[in-house]
């Protein structure tokens, strides 16, 4: 499968890009470094034509920037990907308490963290929102996500948190696992190292 890769070089888009390749898929890893921004149209419809799927593991800006050009750059995302499959690395901060509200509404969530998260749910409601001919998942990690081990087992769960960690590696197994292997399409879900 030929897999384009937003975010290559961070830490979640950097495993993703080794576990994708690891398991024979065609990868190709994309960045502002290169030249490739999420916020170009022609990039976007670029990589979505020369691809089965896209990733997206962007983030916003952690140096206090406005965080509307990320949200600006996943609604080109999502106006120029067509009908190809996009994979969207996603916040835990929108993911609900057992009485529903966002663990970024609660009264212990880390406020260092919380303007990201903000933005992080208003990435999800664009996908929520998107046209039905957009071919998307969106995968929140579980509210702590770290380097660690590959144990290649781990849980999920939809709107709740299916468990309080996740490594990066095992993220990544499960984004390369949904991709070939489609179970929440139009869906968010979430992770947990098991």
């Amino acid at each position: 499968m030929k897999i384009a890769v937003f975010g290559a070089t961070g830490m979640v888009g950097s495993r993703i890009v080794a576990e994708a390749t690891s398991r024979g898929h065609q990868v190709t890893g994309l960045s502002r470094a290169t030249g490739a921004d999420l916020a170009d149209a022609d990039v976007v419809r670029e990589a979505a034509a020369a691809h089965d799927v896209v990733v997206s593991a962007t983030g916003p800006s952690r140096t206090g920037e406005s965080h509307q050009p990320w949200l600006d750059a996943v609604a080109t995302l999502l106006g120029n990907v067509g009908g190809t499959r996009v994979l969207f690395v996603g916040g835990a901060g929108s993911l609900l308490t057992a009485d529903g509200t966002r663990l970024l509404d609660t009264e212990g969530f880390p406020p260092e963290y919380r303007a990201e998260a903000t933005s992080g749910a208003a990435a999800l409601d664009l996908f929520r929102a998107a046209p039905e001919s957009v071919d998307w998942t969106y995968l929140s990690p579980a509210p702590v996500i770290a380097p660690g081990e590959r144990t290649g087992s781990y849980a999920t769960a939809l709107d709740t948190p299916a468990g309080d960690f996740v490594s990066a590696e095992d993220y990544a197994v499960a984004l390369v696992d949904e991709i070939e292997e489609p179970r929440h399409r139009r869906q968010r879900f979430t992770v947990a190292s098991a």
